[in-house]
């Protein structure tokens, strides 16, 4: 398979390219679980998995299905000197290098540790919420993208002044092609691979500044041990730096207008209805990633379908989390689902890094958000998907405080 195959062809399938498609592809999944669990995509040239046990058993057996992504022909930035690699980074190599590139940072994720930073994020989030003036905002520009921005660019060590920087450097990265503009593949790719460049030479800058530094900041950890080579150390803060940053931006953006779709605010803001479990029913019912791609390492069999070696497998969380073999009504939003084993944040080796931290971001932004406004009603008209995982483009809010 060629690289083009993959960043060409890697669109969104033809059920949900549309608008509406991209904000609700909810109905498509059922009927491709219902009709077509285990289906190949000739366009896009990959697999599509949309049952629970399905989807489950590739992201949790990483001997059949690796989650290296060189096997798929995907470029790297490591290509130019000093440029990092996206690739080459925990979530893109299975163990034991999976093991290396996560156990030296592992323990600054848990949740006991982060809570000790909780302080922090209630700071920054009150913060924000005193920058919101007038009687409407935009949810997402003004409050869901910076508040994830500024967290981990500070828990990496990252000045201030470089936030909005790192930002279109995110966004660059995850994009894709946008059918309702002349953007084309080419376009993408290379404002990608500028950004990956860009990105990684300014990080192995901070690494080499930082290599026999003594502060507690997660650039300075990566710099000073010795479990990763300089590459796989840029490796580590470009993922930590994107991954930390939009999926909860969804995460948040999501939250509130699932909220707001079934009239539970000020159910949440009361306490008639908890706010962790909530936030939980959200991750399963608008996952802000919708799916996770995989490499069959072999010949193998999935619900009758013969996949092999080298194929590419798209395994879509976002139906797994509505099979109604693992979930009672999976299509109704239950704030009060529980048990809610939903696998919005992957699942094995894999599971995410930052979920503690994503949840924390979550509970906290919620708590003050509902605290500070007496009133916060979310418009749902005109809804514009993003083009890159699962979100809003904008929420705008009206509110009294």
């Amino acid at each position: 398979m060629s690289s083009d195959s993959v960043v060409d062809k890697g669109q969104l399938p033809n059920g949900i390219r549309s608008r509406a498609g991209q904000l609700a592809p909810f109905e498509w999944y059922a009927q491709m679980r219902q009709e077509s669990p285990v289906h190949f995509d000739e366009q896009r040239e990959r697999w599509d998995l949309f049952r629970y046990d399905d989807v489950n058993r590739v992201l949790t057996d990483h001997d059949s299905f690796t989650s290296d992504r060189s096997r798929m022909g995907t470029a790297s930035a490591s290509d130019t000197e000093d440029g990092g690699s996206i690739l080459q980074t925990m979530i893109s190599v299975d163990p034991p290098d999976h093991n290396r590139l996560r156990g030296f940072v592992n323990e600054r994720f848990q949740p006991g540790t982060l809570r000790d930073y909780q302080p922090r994020i209630e700071e920054l989030t009150g913060t924000l919420l005193d920058q919101i003036d007038g009687t409407t905002f935009d949810f997402v520009d003004e409050f869901a993208v910076p508040l994830p921005v500024i967290i981990i660019a500070e828990l990496l060590g990252i000045p201030a002044e470089r936030r909005d920087q790192f930002k279109e450097w995110s966004d660059a990265l995850i994009a894709r092609p946008d059918d309702r503009s002349t953007t084309t593949v080419k376009q993408v790719r290379e404002r990608r691979q500028q950004a990956q460049q860009e990105m990684g030479r300014y990080f192995a800058e901070l690494l080499a500044e930082r290599q026999n530094g003594t502060g507690d900041d997660l650039i300075t950890l990566a710099a000073t041990t010795d479990e990763l080579t300089r590459e796989e150390q840029i490796g580590f803060c470009m993922l930590l730096l994107l991954a930390g940053n939009i999926t909860t931006t969804n995460l948040l953006t999501n939250a509130l207008w699932c909220f707001e779709e079934h009239g539970i605010t000020d159910a949440i803001r009361t306490g008639k209805i908890d706010r962790k479990q909530a936030i939980e029913e959200v991750l399963r019912y608008r996952s802000p990633i919708q799916s996770l791609d995989r490499i069959a390492v072999e010949d193998v069999e999935l619900s009758g379908q013969r996949i092999q070696a080298g194929d590419v497998i798209t395994g879509w969380l976002g139906a797994a989390n509505r099979d109604p073999e693992r979930f009672d009504a999976p299509e109704a939003f239950r704030p009060e689902r529980s048990p809610n084993r939903h696998i919005a944040f992957g699942t094995g080796v894999h599971y995410c890094l930052g979920a503690p931290l994503a949840r924390i971001e979550a509970d906290v932004a919620f708590e003050m958000l509902l605290d500070r406004f007496e009133t916060i009603e979310a418009d749902l008209t005109d809804l514009q998907p993003i083009h890159s995982l699962y979100g809003l483009e904008s929420l705008i809010c009206h509110y009294e405080v």
